[in-house]
């Protein structure tokens, strides 16, 4: 097993022996991503935690029900094309090479799909990121490169797995898909408490996931939006297991994968292959990286939030990218319908707010106060 790791900003050397370069784990308008941590994260804010604790009264005392922000949840705005092309082009760019891009988004194989039949994108792999409840908690399974005409059926098998969880038909699962000799199988983020259960008790879940079915995944993700204290303890995990790690950029706004591959592969498929069968990886931190995490992912909220006239109706406002379910069962619908104007002029100007830090003295101002690469810095040495 062999993994090598480079550092963009101090080595930009690429071995001729490279062909193209990959970008795992993004997403697309067909994520949905929750807004259940609103209330706990927007507390402390001065103004807004006020504002949205008067909202939720206010909805309360409307409709006689409680506003549950575990039925609201944002999208990513970009489409597929807008998506794959961003990643492909940063690759491009940055190595003078191909890009094979895998989009993934939640429990959603569209982006994949659509892409599929277009010519242009005739080689994009249909791809997901499958919600796999285990114990007390959840972990996130990249399924990369299903077979296009079989991708349904198998998005039906992960669908209802999820809503009803039993381990002996994981097991199931996982031995299927490695029949599939082209597909590749990534655990995302694996330390990431993502449920909030506790550090403890999600690193002893995650020792009985890779203990009971480690054999059965091809390789654990460094994630472009976590800390690069967790990614290497996750590269110390993979030494550990013996499972090789790869890159996953798992980017949801505009800035591309943070953590890309680079592989001596032709086509997708032999990259998979390296990793799969060879357990050869190269792993490559973009520049994007070395930026202040805090300050990558306020960049991340501000374009979640900004507004895209190039896109179709209906994609182009904050405001119709974020929904809402009024009951549990209920079809979701749009932010917009319910606020016109762009919301109350708290939200208004909370979201003016945050796109300050476009401002290049704003930026540079928070660089400084949010820098955390000195750290990173000092571990490179130790790990590398």
């Amino acid at each position: 097993m062999t993994a090598n790791f480079q550092f963009l900003w101090r080595d930009r050397q690429i071995d001729k022996d490279f062909k193209a370069g990959v970008s795992l784990h993004s997403h697309t308008m067909y994520s949905e991503e929750s807004l259940a941590m609103v209330p706990r994260y927007t507390a402390k804010v001065p103004y807004l935690g006020a504002a949205i604790r008067r909202q939720e009264r206010e909805y309360e005392t409307r409709k006689g029900d409680a506003l549950d922000f575990g039925r609201a949840f944002w999208t990513p705005p970009l489409s597929p094309r807008q998506a794959h092309r961003l990643e492909e082009k940063q690759i491009q760019s940055t190595f003078q090479l191909p890009g094979f891009v895998s989009l993934t988004d939640h429990d959603d194989i569209r982006a994949g799909t659509q892409l599929h039949v277009l010519d242009r994108f005739r080689n994009a792999p249909v791809s997901t990121e499958w919600t796999v409840p285990f114990g007390p908690t959840f972990f996130h399974l990249g399924v990369h490169n299903m077979p296009a005409d079989e991708s349904a059926g198998l998005m039906e098998e992960f669908r209802s797995f999820t809503a009803n969880p039993r381990e002996e038909k994981l097991g199931e699962l996982l031995a299927m898909l490695n029949t599939y000799p082209d597909i590749l199988l990534v655990l995302n983020h694996p330390l990431w408490d993502e449920k909030g259960i506790g550090v403890s008790e999600h690193a002893q879940a995650l020792g009985r996931l890779l203990e009971r079915h480690g054999s059965s995944i091809h390789s654990l993700e460094l994630n472009g939006l976590r800390s690069w204290s967790e990614n290497r303890q996750v590269i110390w995990l993979g030494r550990r297991a013996e499972i090789p790690v790869v890159s996953g950029g798992d980017r949801h706004g505009r800035e591309p994968n943070a953590i890309v591959n680079l592989t001596r592969g032709a086509n997708l498929i032999e990259f998979i292959h390296e990793v799969r069968y060879e357990r050869f990886s190269h792993v490559v931190f973009m520049p994007q990286y070395h930026e202040p995490l805090k300050l990558r992912i306020l960049q991340t909220m501000v374009d979640i939030v900004r507004e895209y006239p190039d896109n179709f109706e209906g994609r182009r406002m904050w405001s119709d990218r974020v929904f809402f379910r009024p009951k549990p069962e209920a079809e979701p619908v749009p932010l917009t319908s319910y606020w016109k104007n762009g919301g109350p002029a708290v939200v208004r100007h909370f979201i003016g707010a945050m796109r300050l830090i476009e401002r290049r003295s704003v930026r540079s101002a928070l660089r400084l106060a949010l820098n955390d690469r000195s750290t990173v810095w000092s571990d490179l040495e130790v790990t590398v």
